[in-house]
């Protein structure tokens, strides 16, 4: 039999509980300025993982065909859409599947871009619409800048960034110390009343949603505005991410893949273009900018017979048209798998194949990361990672409502009610911890600095408002 455990000595237990009150007032102002965002992210990541779903239940008529054996050449879908909206086509996806429509993306003279929709075996125009003006469209662009381009994309990923430091001060807040039993651990104590309660389905919904939560962060770090330039950097520099070819040729001469063509796979977004090599004779042809190329969409039916007929590509992909005389035809698959990626282009002159990227020629850092991407959007398993990637969704808008529940019943009205400073802890752990986290996202690290920064002004000017 075991002797009975000895009483903490007094001295160490006011040294954790100094540790745990620095931390949880580090994890209130933490919460304070990301909750609204955090709501924002959770709602509209909610709305993206069934994109698919919510698009055909609202917009069935142009989401919508009969199913056809014959297709038209893309030359003719884009014809159509120029006929009902004039204007400079920049894409055509290629119908997946044999009732669905093609769509054709038209920056007009003035105006936004818009998407129309065509039926590939008629040419009828279906119909058009502008992308963040659909519920989808306006939840995918919240999601990622907040409708306010760069800036907004910073915003985003600070709350992300300041959202892991509420994970990890919130595990060492819900640790229990000495508690016995499981209520209030792993499952509330819902027959209480006011705060406990809430304290309680905020920390058992923490504990049982915080690896998705973590993953969700960390899977969407890629696609933010200064991280992701971070981490593809880190793994080009170590052979990781878009094979060295891509790396070296035609730089500098060429723009990034994403800056040339608006979209592209992650890993391939900031790999330069291929160019054409335009013969003298043909640069007195070339349209006027802003127009559509008539000789480039001419091509279009070319390159898409070769895709069927060599690279067993009959649909599903996005088919760019060469952006100027060096342009190039690019054709692009972005599969629920990633493993199906491939991304082709082809000289706009002789139609030849400049270069045949897919999954398996990324490094190994990529591929995990197209995964993540995908699994991070509910693809990969189908409906089962839709659900799955939704509970985490749910986890955080519950902890957000349960925090905000705690805090306005703790509050005396008309004060914030922050937890007060703990002069005297140790919370060295912590604070290499998050040094370490602010090195490896620089968004974060700077956003603690300023917090530290102010922080010390406003000890500094309640020192000076002391009187002596």
């Amino acid at each position: 039999m075991s002797a009975p455990a000895r009483p903490a000595p007094a001295g160490s237990r006011e040294s954790a509980t100094r540790t745990y009150r620095a931390l949880w007032r580090w994890h209130f102002y933490a919460g304070l300025v990301v909750a609204p965002f955090l709501l924002i992210l959770s709602i509209t990541g909610a709305i993206y993982l069934f994109n698919d779903e919510i698009d055909d239940a609202l917009y069935p008529t142009r989401r919508f065909v009969p199913a056809h054996v014959a297709q038209l050449p893309p030359s003719r879908l884009v014809d159509a859409a120029l006929s009902a909206h004039p204007g400079k086509v920049t894409r055509i996806d290629m119908p997946a599947a044999a009732n669905r429509p093609a769509i054709v993306f038209v920056t007009p003279a003035a105006g936004d871009p818009l998407r129309v929709a065509v039926d590939p075996g008629s040419g009828r125009v279906l119909g058009d619409y502008i992308y963040t003006r659909t519920l989808v469209g306006m939840a995918d662009t919240l999601h990622g800048s907040l409708m306010l381009g760069w800036w907004g994309g910073l915003v985003m990923e600070l709350a992300a960034g300041w959202a892991i430091v509420l994970i990890a001060t919130g595990l060492y807040l819900w640790w229990p110390r000495g508690r016995r039993g499981l209520a209030g651990v792993v499952f509330p104590r819902l027959h209480l009343r006011g705060r406990v309660v809430w304290r309680d389905i905020h920390a058992v919904t923490g504990v049982w949603t915080v690896a998705l939560i973590a993953f969700l962060l960390l899977t969407g770090l890629p696609w933010a505005q200064v991280q992701g330039d971070v981490i593809r950097d880190m793994l080009s520099r170590v052979g990781g991410g878009y094979p060295v070819s891509h790396a070296t040729s035609n730089a500098p001469s060429s723009a990034p893949m994403k800056a040339a063509l608006g979209s592209a796979p992650w890993t391939l977004e900031g790999a330069p273009m291929p160019v054409s090599a335009m013969p003298s004779a043909h640069a007195e042809h070339m349209a006027p900018a802003g127009t559509t190329d008539r000789a480039a969409i001419a091509g279009l039916d070319a390159v898409a017979a070769t895709l069927a007929r060599d690279h067993a590509l009959a649909g599903g992909y996005r088919l760019f048209p060469p952006a100027g005389p060096t342009g190039v035809y690019t054709a692009y698959t972005y599969p629920d798998r990633p493993q199906g990626q491939r991304s082709l282009y082809f000289d706009r002159y002789s139609g030849r194949l400049i270069r045949d990227v897919g999954f398996a020629d990324y490094g190994i850092g990529a591929r995990a990361i197209e995964l993540g991407v995908q699994l991070h959007m509910g693809n990969y398993f189908g409906t089962v990672n839709q659900i799955v990637m939704l509970l985490p969704c749910i986890g955080i808008v519950v902890l957000v409502v349960s925090g905000v529940a705690m805090w306005w019943k703790r509050r005396p009205a008309g004060r914030l009610a922050a937890p007060p400073r703990v002069p005297g802890a140790r919370v060295a752990g912590a604070v290499a911890i998050l040094t370490a986290a602010g090195v490896m996202m620089p968004v974060l690290g700077v956003s603690l600095l300023a917090a530290a920064a102010i922080d010390l002004l406003v000890r500094w000017r309640s020192a000076r408002a002391t009187p002596i």
